[in-house]
């Protein structure tokens, strides 16, 4: 027969993992599996949204699925199980009757409730004394202290009945009385601690307080939001902010609001540039064939070259160190819109990449973003972004760094446009460019210098093949 502890022993929790640096939650997309099914070691079991990506999660057990602990769409803490797997090779097993635990029950129960004592019993605190104290004959209804005493104790065992307990007045000094009658307390109502049951001060400030805590609480101020009751779903629609648009939420305001932003402007003609992007898509000396070849490409490659002029651009600021961290490589950044929202994927090491390179990576990382599969690694350790505004017919902007950078460039929409060239004025491909960076480690004079830089570059492309 199979024991309880064999069960447990058979059975694996799977907790939900981190699957970026220091995420704490992730919401459960979709489950691939279900109660029953067999799942092989690495085999995917659910899709999750974590503040970062989608990402699948694979199972690290050979076994039959026992529970799904949550539905879809629930958002769940990282290191909860989420899945529990029978490991045991067979069907579940059946689990014994617990029949050992009902048989303690009895000696629990009488280990949580001691005997009571023989004598009649007494609240803790209030016991009668026994000494035999002599009482000043009061004036009025007078009872022998041996009557008083039953009567106290009928009235404390919840037992006060006859003439005694209907005629006899709440045993008080004087003092004590006046004090109740200040603060109105019934003194019939009060339950005496003294001794013979004779009411203490303590006794009427203890009778004072249940009024104190019964007194109606304030009244909460309105809620801002729309109230349910008034809420019209066909003229309205609330969606809830998790996943990747809470997390980039959080990250807009740390950063507008830590690093002091500057974003400079500059117009320029990119109609070289243009031109350049036709030749590379029809000729194949220059090894761009069947990579996707657009104007984000040269930009992309025009600010690399302008950070190799300009290395300083390419830092962060430690704000714990108090340190400027001067980065040596290039992690080259790519915002992305998709279904779930604003992500920033980035190319590592894109410093180091000839062009052709340059178009293969980025076209993988926009097809990845695409279809929501871009991992939270490909998000991490960037150091500049560009922003591709145009592709929405939008001139420019002032775009937010990305918390850890320095800087970010904006690409507005490429126009034909009356332009000045050679002294004429002809219709010319032109742009906008915006570049934000960081004041407290990128001044003017440097920020200047790279969108100078970039801009001149795209005026005359060509230098781009030259450089690789």
């Amino acid at each position: 027969m199979t024991t309880m502890t064999e069960v447990e022993a058979s059975v694996r929790e799977f907790k939900m993992p981190d699957v970026g640096e220091g995420l704490t939650e992730a919401e459960i997309l979709k489950w691939y599996v279900q109660v029953g099914d067999t799942v092989t070691d690495g085999q995917v079991v659910c899709e999750v949204e974590t503040a970062k990506a989608a990402v699948e999660l694979p199972i690290p057990y050979d076994g039959v699925v026992r529970e799904l602990r949550f539905p879809e769409g629930t958002t769940v803490d990282v290191g909860t199980s989420i899945i529990t797997v029978d490991v045991s090779g067979g069907a579940a097993p059946e689990e014994t009757p617990a029949a050992p635990v009902q048989a303690a029950a009895p000696v629990q129960e009488a280990e949580a409730k001691p005997a009571a004592p023989a004598r009649t019993p007494v609240l803790v605190g209030y016991g009668v004394s026994t000494s035999a104290t002599k009482r000043r004959p009061r004036k009025g209804v007078e009872i022998p202290a041996q009557e008083a005493s039953a009567a106290v104790q009928a009235e404390l065992n919840g037992h006060a009945t006859g003439t005694a307990a209907v005629e006899s007045r709440p045993l008080a000094k004087p003092p004590v009385r006046k004090l109740a009658k200040d603060l109105g307390v019934d003194l019939a109502t009060v339950t005496p601690s003294g001794p013979d049951g004779v009411i203490t001060r303590e006794d009427v400030h203890a009778a004072v307080a249940p009024v104190t805590v019964q007194a109606p609480e304030p009244v909460a101020p309105p809620a801002l939001s729309v109230p349910s009751a008034t809420y019209d779903s066909t003229r309205e629609t609330r969606v809830p902010v998790k996943g990747v648009r809470k997390a980039t939420a959080a990250a807009m305001v740390g950063s507008a609001f830590t690093a002091p932003h500057v974003t400079e402007f500059v117009t320029v003609d990119v109609t070289r540039t243009m031109k350049l992007v036709e030749e590379l898509k029809r000729s194949d000396k220059y090894g761009m064939e069947g990579l996707r070849v657009n104007p984000l490409l040269l930009i992309a490659k025009a600010l690399l070259v302008a950070i190799k002029r300009n290395p300083d651009i390419n830092a962060s600021w430690d704000e714990a160190a108090q340190e400027i961290v001067l980065k040596h490589y290039v992690n080259l950044g790519i915002a992305a819109a998709t279904p779930r929202g604003l992500i920033v994927p980035n190319i590592k090491d894109a410093h180091a990449k000839t062009l052709p390179q340059l178009a293969q990576s980025l076209g993988e990382l926009v097809s990845t973003a695409r279809d929501g599969k871009t991992s939270p690694a490909a998000m991490q350790g960037g150091t500049v972004t560009i922003t591709n505004v145009g592709v929405f017919g939008i001139d420019t902007g002032t775009p937010i760094l990305n918390p850890g950078e320095s800087a970010i460039l904006a690409v507005g929409a490429i126009k034909l446009q009356p332009w000045v060239h050679k002294g004429k004025v002809k219709p010319r491909q032109v742009t906008t460019l915006a570049l934000s960076f960081d004041h407290r480690l990128v001044d003017g004079e440097l920020g200047s210098k790279v969108l100078a830089d970039v801009a001149a570059i795209l005026e005359q492309p060509k230098r781009l093949i030259t450089w690789g």
